[in-house]
């Protein structure tokens, strides 16, 4: 039987996708600038330069694990905010410069981010045109359909690199590639509005960091968010890759920091952490995908061949190592959460950052072709520590909870 009373220390946590412990080697790397070198970076004195000079250092680090420039990165306060800053400080921009006279045009999935979606909304009341890409069974999206949205007011195209809800990763090279075709075969049409920019490329790489490429060059983007928080790093710091050459009106001003697109004294500690981070999980993609989705695996063709009413949510090849998304026809999420978390497991139903709307349920899932849940899709991300043992604990309780 899954014991229904577990000790504290029995608890086992598999919702990496909202949040991961900071890394041992993260916290050291840390330590000193919470309350050693806490001088502002801002500061004159040796002290001050002292601590610029790190922030640099971590900057470098980070651009070289992006192949970008160190003047591409901007740091933010988590992921949220760089999404925002990409899409409304890049519409600011736009209106701001070229009026309301032409109508600014976004593309964007349904299932991203809320930091995204609600972005999108904003953008859309303040005069701007936002398109939304159908969404097939699988959970991905295609780059066809893209190229038939784009128009010469297109500014700005995102999606997430990977879905923080059932994993599905986007084509993120071929939409690139379609953006670029674009661009070539409507040069002169493009030229006519905003300075003949065209559209530009955004995604958010918060869930993708730990498991894929975040190579700018090749992936063929122009911004891309990182969060700290999920990456095995502190929570509070983020980051946007910025090419150079695009203009982003600032969402915070004060004392000009980030050259000027993010004003506020540098959370240092925090950025010192989430270079050591990023530079950790890059180095073990390979090794940690390799076991994360053999758990994987022998988690879902368990809980499939023991439950006939599960059903997995998105493509199974074109996912995340590490998650598990799977419907149980007939049965309530949330309710099927607090059973797991009676008996010392934590999941989730969607993301967290939906848990305390008054809808709760998974747009994600709703959004998906021809798919209905119901709303009985459970979300089982794993991580750094999670063990075989951990993934036979979740696939022996599972038919209890759901009797």
């Amino acid at each position: 039987m899954c014991d229904m009373k577990p000790k504290k220390a029995e608890r086992i946590f598999l919702d990496y996708a909202s949040a991961t412990p900071v890394l041992p080697e993260v916290s050291v790397s840390m330590a000193q600038y919470a309350s050693v070198h806490f001088a502002n970076p801002s500061a004159l004195y040796a002290e001050g330069v002292a601590v610029d000079r790190a922030i640099g250092v971590a900057r470098t680090e980070i651009a070289r694990i992006l192949r970008a420039h160190s003047d591409e990165i901007v740091f933010t306060a988590n992921g949220t905010e760089a999404d925002n800053l990409a899409i409304l400080g890049l519409s600011s921009h736009i209106m701001k410069a070229y009026g309301s006279a032409v109508k600014p045009h976004l593309v964007i999935s349904p299932f991203e981010h809320s930091a995204i979606t609600e972005a999108a909304a904003l953008f859309q009341r303040r005069g701007g045109i936002v398109s939304l890409l159908p969404v097939y069974e699988d959970g991905r999206v295609r780059a066809d359909d893209i190229l038939k949205l784009l128009t010469p007011q297109t500014v700005l195209v995102s999606v997430m690199y990977a879905n923080n809800e059932i994993g599905t990763i986007q084509p993120i090279k071929e939409i690139a590639k379609v953006i670029r075709y674009f661009k070539k075969h409507n040069a002169k049409k493009i030229a006519r509005y905003f300075n003949g920019a065209g559209p530009l490329f955004h995604t958010d790489a918060s869930q993708a960091g730990n498991f894929l490429s975040l190579d700018v060059l090749s992936l063929g983007i122009d911004m891309l968010t990182i969060d700290g928080g999920k990456i095995y790093g502190p929570k509070g710091i983020g980051m946007l890759y910025v090419k150079r050459g695009v203009t982003l009106l600032p969402r915070q001003v004060g004392g000009g920091q980030e050259g000027g697109r993010r004003s506020g004294t540098e959370f240092v500690a925090g950025i010192i952490g989430l270079a050591k981070a990023l530079s950790i999980v890059q180095k073990d993609i390979k090794k940690e995908g390799k076991r994360l989705t053999n758990l994987r695996e022998f988690a879902l063709d368990t809980i499939l061949r023991t439950n006939p009413s599960a059903q997995v949510n998105g493509d199974r090849e074109n996912r995340l190592p590490n998650n598990i998304n799977i419907c149980f026809l007939g049965h309530d999420s949330e309710f099927l959460v607090l059973k797991l978390d009676v008996r010392g497991i934590a999941v989730s139903s969607s993301s967290s950052c939906n848990t305390k709307k008054d809808d709760p349920r998974s747009k994600v899932i709703q959004s998906l072709g021809g798919k209905d849940c119901d709303g009985s899709s459970l979300r089982i991300t794993l991580g750094r520590s999670t063990t075989k043992a951990h993934v036979q604990r979740l696939v022996k309780c599972i038919p209890e909870i759901l009797k």
